[in-house]
Formats: structure tokens, C-alpha cells, sequence
């Protein structure tokens, strides 16, 4: 099996984990849903002075402004890597993020780290490079499900941020090129767009920020000027799609 053909078969797993998370999810309650996500909460106080008082200072964050134009405000995209793609059973293995700042994309402004051998500094480091957010991801229902599985077993918290996926976003926004949810490979096939290693934390980041960017040159064609109006159009997309 050639190269091209596994990593489009692990696009095509990814996407259907995407759909299959969302039909879950609509079928749990609410409480049994964050009872399922925050069980079993560790103690922090095991955690060394530094690390405690990192977090804290994470905590005492305050919220972004999400009314902030596009060339002012600062995006976190985050991406992981996994045991697997099955979300019951998946372990997050790596975490990689890089900031889009101003409308700049810059390899100096990302971050890369390995969960073993000590996983509550890994997530508390990416937590002091993402800050309060907004985050944007391709594919929420794994990537994040995975990242706040994590947060909740390791750190016990899970992040107030806004979350943006760019698996929703993109069609919305270039919907004369694929006018319904795809794989990360379709964009970045549609969009001309490459990076220097596929299904690696860091290097699917990289591809993702440039979509990122792309995304935000649309929405700015369209008025859609700030972090909220992204927000929005991502829930009115959903709700389209959920209609068809």
C-alpha cells in the first residue's frame, strides 16, 4: 500500500470519528457528558510549586476579547497525536500548536511536546503557550475530545476557550471549492497548501494555520471580521448541514 493511500485512509477515519463523535454527543445529557469527560479528578496538589503556580496564573487569565479584529487578535491552533482514532479507546500521545498573531504565521511561535514521560507539565506548558484562546482546530471531535480527556485525567480543568473548527469553517467560507465537510488532505490539495510532515502534531499545525490564515483573507472579503462572527458562521454551518 503506497503512502498516498494510508494517509487517505487515515483522513477518511478521521472524518468519519468526526461524525460519529457528534452523533454521540447529541444522544448524551449534558451532565452525563461532562461526568463522563471530568471523572476522576487528580489531585493538584501533587504537583510541584512551579507548576501549580503556572497553572494558577493560566487560571487568573483574562478572557479574550472576541469583538477583537482579525489583524489584532491572537488564534492558537492545536492539533494532537493519538494512540488511534477510535475515541473510546484513543490515548493522546503529543500535543503541537502554533500562534497566528496578527494575521503572521511564524515557525518560532509554536510548540511541540510529547505527553510521556510527564504529562501534567506537557498540558501546562500548551496551556501557557495557548493562553485564553479563541483555538482553532480541524476536526474538534477528536482533537479536542482527546485535549480535554487529558486536561480532565491529568490537570483536572477543562478550558472555557472558543473553539473554532476549520472542518466546519472552510466550506462555509470557499464553498465553490468543496461545499461540505472534508478531509484536511482536500484542503490542502484545494488550497495549495503543504507542510513538512502529515499526521504529526506539529506538521498537521503548520497545515492547519495556513488554513487558518486563508480562512480569515475569506472572512475578511465577507465582513466576517473578528473571532465571533467566525463563531457564529461555524454554528449557523453546523445547523445547515444538520438540516440536509
Amino acid at each position: 500500500m503506497g503512502n498516498a493511500e494510508i494517509s487517505a485512509r487515515q483522513d477518511d477515519a478521521e472524518s468519519r470519528a468526526n461524525i460519529e463523535f457528534y452523533r454521540n454527543l447529541a444522544r448524551l445529557p449534558a451532565m452525563n457528558w461532562l461526568t463522563r469527560l471530568l471523572s476522576n479528578r487528580p489531585d493538584i496538589t501533587a504537583l510541584d510549586i512551579a507548576l501549580r503556580e503556572t497553572l494558577a496564573h493560566w487560571q487568573a487569565a483574562p478572557e479574550p476579547d472576541l469583538s477583537v479584529a482579525h489583524f489584532e487578535a491572537r488564534y492558537v491552533i492545536v492539533n494532537t497525536e493519538a494512540t488511534g482514532l477510535d475515541l473510546d479507546a484513543a490515548r493522546l500521545l503529543a500535543v503541537g500548536a502554533i500562534a497566528v498573531d496578527g494575521g503572521l504565521l511564524s515557525p518560532a511561535a509554536s510548540f511541540y511536546a510529547r505527553l510521556e514521560p510527564d504529562p501534567a507539565t506537557a498540558l501546562i506548558n500548551l496551556l501557557t503557550f495557548s493562553g485564553a484562546g479563541p483555538v482553532v482546530v480541524f476536526n474538534a471531535g477528536f482533537n479536542r475530545t482527546l485535549l480535554e480527556r487529558a486536561l480532565g485525567e491529568h490537570l483536572g480543568i477543562k478550558p472555557e476557550w472558543t473553539w473554532l473548527d476549520l472542518h466546519w469553517l472552510l466550506p462555509a467560507l470557499y464553498g465553490e471549492l468543496i461545499d461540505r465537510p472534508a478531509r484536511l488532505a482536500d484542503w490542502m490539495k484545494a488550497l495549495g497548501i503543504e507542510t513538512f510532515q502529515r499526521h504529526h502534531a506539529l506538521g498537521d499545525a503548520w497545515a492547519i494555520a495556513q488554513l487558518m490564515l486563508a480562512a480569515q483573507g475569506r472572512a475578511l472579503a465577507l465582513g466576517l471580521n473578528t473571532a465571533r462572527s467566525l463563531a457564529e458562521l461555524e454554528r449557523s454551518y453546523r445547523h445547515l448541514r444538520r438540516q440536509t
